[in-house]
């Protein structure tokens, strides 16, 4: 195990990229030094101020203005306001010899190679040698920029390329030089995987390396599709989304956030630098994207692209006329098909099958898409499973291309290919002869891949720290109801994995809980709920909800209710620790739930929030209850109480959502000293096991009931009832806002009690339940649950 460690960095360029960067790791806890270059001119305001070249606010102008910008930019690119103090400006001229006190220096400046040479030149007369040193790079060959540097620079040398926005997409390839020591590419694999949070691929030095090369083979494809299948923008869009596991923004929509200059500049250095490969003519810009770059339709930044919009309506560019037409809805029979398939890698045999444009579309792409990464091994990679941990984790993709290949059937994608007259690499045919008929297995709870030398399928490296539920689902299983599966994750603890649509908390979800307890007990050491869906769990089922209030079914409703209620209680003081594992949206009812776990191992980009007002409620599964107590614990000698509990009522009647785990210990969400943070979530599921072990390993004994919550009653009361009215007067909050408010505040001060009074948590919770059946019968709140149900978004009314 390596020894190095990282403290501090210094990043030398403060663009979108550089800034980028120099967020994330603020984010993991190391001191950066950020540097640009000296502005050459005063701006106007510097004159009016009578500044000069020499003052140090002129001179380090273009990295703090660099970094205030991206520190402004939505979505955030740092997990917390104050995590930006980790960060140091400065720049090229005055600063530089600081570099010497770094532990990895890396270069993210503009495109150009003699501009990366001449930086390099200058960081090696004040670099440290045995410093890290690597070039953020998404294309430019690596064994030019070390050319001419000393052996200790080449041997501590290669590119480490993040991809854009650095704090959300997971992508971090390493591209050796050839002279980079093994014992570097190794650390800084294993550094991108533990400390950033990042799926690491060693790629090989080839144009546009692994993430780039496939994926805008993927996009140039679709260019020159489109219009040969007689499909509209909108319709490529529908098609390349969520059906098929792809962001929301699909194709268009994702070259318009990117920039469509961006993909010019990497497809054309493609182009140029890839004569051999067999799809080389693909490379070639059509057309319209000639057109569109000399009208600078470039998408967002120029405010139209592929899309444009003209007030509140969206605007689709037809690519026969190059001119703007009102966006349509695509529909295609086919993707009716996949509606009621709720996996999106069970979707694939149905859209190769397709009898419409959408089938015919499918298996033109898909044949393309597979010929060309079986012929990118091995010029890109020697390895398959890098090219799909590519495309995953640097494009969003859920599935990469070899597991959708493997999902239609290797035999029936060469079929595919056949019919549009492509081929695929001969090792794919030398696999199938061999008797292998998929490109991965599971085996023992790993995954295997076909490793093309050995012939053979060989583990995929580095699973150890990771729990892989959909590898040992099956050998696995405890129980398993609609709602839930439970898995044993070994070492004496359990998983409860929610499965309902969304992992809404529903009645099988309860019971499954409560059989996760129930067998916990019984027979293990304690209970992890977690899973690896795109999100924890978006909250209580708001459907179920609705029916029974419109059905005025009340005496049921607050059964379900109260069996919510008694759930989270229940995992509170269960006789096992009880660890849940947020990531994503974890909302509503799945906020409740992890807040009355033993611990949380939340995963940074945690979403967490009690939103119950957006759809006309208060929390009623524990919420409202918990966030009182928890006012209640933090409330000090000589501390204006009435403050403090104001901070835990906001957070609840203004729907606060953390925009990560780390912003949700503000909120009083998560609990600082008790609850922690994993900044790679593919390590979430084997930390919270880990720290189930622990607790259970040291003792664990259940809490004591608790019947001290201090409530302070009418003083509480009145001042909120105060605050809410003046709020409804000066329109800042609806009629039924108000109503809402008012319940919550009940809730939160005890009631109308004469005076401050220790009160339990049945007690709240009692109230709780109450104003939460009271407001299911208000006509309002059930037109936002409608309208929630309708929209997904919320009403206000």
């Amino acid at each position: 195990m390596s020894k190095r460690r990282i403290k501090k960095v210094a990043i030398i360029g403060s663009g979108i990229m550089g800034s980028g960067i120099a967020c994330h790791f603020a984010n993991i806890g190391v001191d950066v030094l950020l540097l640009d270059i000296v502005p050459r001119e005063l701006n106007d305001a510097e004159k009016a101020k009578g500044l000069t070249l020499d003052d140090k606010m002129v001179r380090n102008r273009l990295v703090n203005d660099a970094l205030a910008t991206s520190l402004k930019s939505k979505p955030s690119p740092i997990y917390h306001p104050d995590f930006a103090k980790r960060i140091t400006t400065g720049n090229l001229e005055d600063d530089i010899a600081k570099v010497k006190d770094v532990d990895w220096i890396m270069e993210v400046v503009v495109e150009r190679l003699d501009i990366k040479k001449s930086v390099f030149e200058k960081l090696e007369k004040y670099r440290t040698p045995g410093t890290l040193i690597t070039s953020n790079t998404s294309g430019i060959p690596i064994h030019f920029m070390s050319e001419g540097r000393s052996e200790d620079f080449q041997k501590h040398f290669c590119g480490t390329h993040f991809f854009n926005p650095a704090r959300y997409l997971k992508l971090f390839e390493i591209i050796p030089g050839p002279k980079t020591s093994q014992d570097v590419l190794d650390f800084l694999n294993g550094y991108g995987e533990q400390f950033l949070g990042k799926t690491s691929v060693v790629a090989k030095d080839t144009p546009a390396f692994i993430g780039n090369r496939i994926g805008i083979f993927g996009i140039q494809s679709l260019f020159h599709q489109v219009k040969s299948l007689g499909l509209t923008v909108e319709e490529i869009d529908k098609l390349t989304g969520p059906v098929i596991g792809r962001p929301k923004s699909a194709t268009f929509r994702t070259v318009d956030v990117v920039g469509l200059d961006t993909l010019v500049h990497v497809a054309n250095g493609i182009y140029e630098n890839c004569p051999n490969d067999e799809a080389h003519e693909l490379f070639k810009l059509p057309d319209f994207i000639n057109k569109m770059m000399e009208n600078k339709w470039l998408g967002s930044k120029t405010r139209q692209g592929f899309y444009k919009k003209e007030g509140k309506d969206i605007l689709a560019l037809d690519l026969n006329t190059l001119e703007y037409k009102p966006s349509k809805k695509a529909s295609f029979a086919t993707l009716e098909l996949t509606k009621t398939v709720d996996k999106v890698i069970d979707r694939f045999k149905i859209l190769v099958a397709g009898k419409d444009k959408a089938g015919d579309f499918y298996r033109k792409n898909f044949a393309s898409m597979f010929a060309y990464v079986s012929n990118r091994i091995p010029e890109i990679t020697d390895d398959l499973y890098k090219i799909d941990d590519a495309m995953k984790a640097g494009f969003g993709w859920e599935h990469g291309p070899f597991q959708i290949w493997d999902a239609v059937g290797v035999e029936k994608g060469i079929e595919i290919m056949k019919a549009e007259g492509l081929e695929p690499a001969a090792w794919v045919h030398e696999m199938v002869a061999s008797g292998n008929t998929s490109f991965y297995t599971v085996k023992n709870g790993a995954t295997y891949f076909y490793d093309i030398p050995k012939k053979s399928q060989e583990k995929i490296p580095d699973q150890d720290a990771f729990i892989i539920l959909d590898n040992i689902r099956k050998s696995k299983e405890v129980f398993k109801n609609s709602g839930v599966v439970i898995e044993d994750l070994g070492e004496g603890i359990i998983n409860c994995e929610f499965q309902s649509k969304m992992n809404t908390i529903g009645g099988d979800v309860l019971a499954g809980l409560n059989k996760a307890i129930d067998i916990a007990e019984k027979d293990f050491a304690g209970l992890v709920i977690g899973n690896q869906a795109a999100n924890f769990s978006v909250g209580a089922n708001i459907g179920m909800i609705f029916m029974m209030a419109v059905e005025q079914e009340y005496d049921e409703l607050n059964a379900a209710i109260k069996y919510f209620q008694d759930t989270m209680m229940r995992m509170r003081y269960s006789a096992i620790p009880t660890v849940s594992a947020p990531h994503g949206m974890t909302l509503g009812g799945g906020c409740e739930l992890s807040m009355h776990a033993d611990k949380v191992v939340a995963a940074a980009e945690t979403y967490i929030g009690l939103v119950e007002f957006g759809v006309g409620v208060i929390p009623g599964g524990g919420g409202s209850k918990e966030m009182a107590l928890r006012a209640s614990d933090s409330f000090k000698k000589g501390d204006v109480e009435l403050n403090t509990l104001q901070e835990y009522f906001l957070t609840i009647g203004m729907a606060k959502v953390a925009t990560s785990a780390y912003e949700a210990f503000d909120l009083g969400l998560l609990q600082k000293g008790k609850d922690i943070v994993v900044v790679n979530k593919d390590r979430q599921i084997a930390t919270a096991k880990a720290y189930a072990k622990l607790m259970a390993e040291a003792g664990y004994t259940k809490p004591v009931k608790r019947t001290d919550v201090k409530v302070l009653g009418k003083q509480a009361l009145g001042m909120f009832l105060v605050g809410t009215d003046s709020m409804e007067a000066s329109n800042f909050i609806s009629e039924h806002d108000h109503k809402i408010a008012n319940k919550l505040a009940y809730v939160m001060a005890g009631g109308d009690l004469s005076e401050p009074t220790l009160v339990s948590e049945q007690y709240l919770l009692d109230l709780e339940r109450e104003a939460f059946l009271s407001l299911c019968t208000e006509r309002k709140t059930l037109e936002r649950i409608q309208h929630m149900l309708k929209t997904g978004k919320p009403l206000r009314n």
